[in-house]
């Protein structure tokens, strides 16, 4: 069960999924202005426990989620899903989606955060079809490079075109079944460049916040193969 939560009917309720291997800066700052831009009452952080789309994450999921809960500590719109970790399962946002519609009731809006990347590859998702009944999707791409249906798969641009809203007020309409994309400038931060750091011994300080480097380091995570 999630540590917090302040959904309620007609209040969106964003939902961040990913690895978080580990969780940086540039996690915490797109979650932020994401609920700033879209209007949501809080995001609720799922990490993933075993995805089934990448290769395995560097450290156990356990470890991944005692990183997000101390990266977001102290943020009151914030919230962390451990069921993905715990389960023992592949982890499908289908399947995460389905579980937070019977806890959450059939009327809360729902908002899945996702990368303009991570959206062009969803016909390879398991069920994919099946999240537009569960979700809205807001799609976050850089400034000045807008989601062009051309470039994506002719099914996948089907349902763009006819999912497409003009703006957060979308959300409050129905449940889930909108499309809505949002430039966004992401901080330069990735998961893979600190792994690097650490890997070879070099501080990547000012990249994370300070409670999760002080975990790596206590665990020893990261270091070289």
């Amino acid at each position: 069960m999630p540590e917090a939560d302040w959904a309620s009917a007609g209040q969106p309720l964003g939902l961040f999924g990913g690895t978080f291997d580990p969780v940086h800066f540039g996690h915490l700052r797109l979650a932020e202005e994401a609920c700033e831009a879209l209007g949501l009452t809080g995001i609720r952080w799922l990490p993933a426990g075993q995805p089934p789309h990448r290769e395995p994450p560097r450290v156990a999921a356990s470890h991944r989620l005692a990183m997000v809960r101390l990266a977001v500590a102290g943020n009151t719109r914030f919230s962390v899903d451990a069921a993905e970790v715990e389960a023992a399962a592949p982890s499908y946002t289908v399947t995460t989606l389905t579980r937070l519609r019977r806890e959450l009731g059939p009327q809360q809006p729902l908002v899945l955060l996702l990368g303009a990347d991570a959206f062009a590859g969803l016909t390879t998702w398991h069920r994919w079809q099946e999240i537009f009944a569960l979700a809205h999707l807001a799609v976050l791409h850089r400034p000045g490079y807008p989601l062009r249906p051309e470039s994506l798969p002719e099914t996948l641009a089907w349902q763009y075109r006819a999912r497409q809203a003009a703006g957060p007020a979308a959300w409050a309409a129905a449940p889930g079944g909108c499309i809505l994309t949002l430039p966004m400038t992401q901080l330069d931060i990735s998961a893979t460049h600190i792994r690097a750091l650490l890997a070879r011994g070099a501080s990547p300080r000012y990249l994370l916040p300070d409670a999760v480097l002080d975990y790596i380091r206590r665990h020893q995570l990261y270091g070289p193969r």
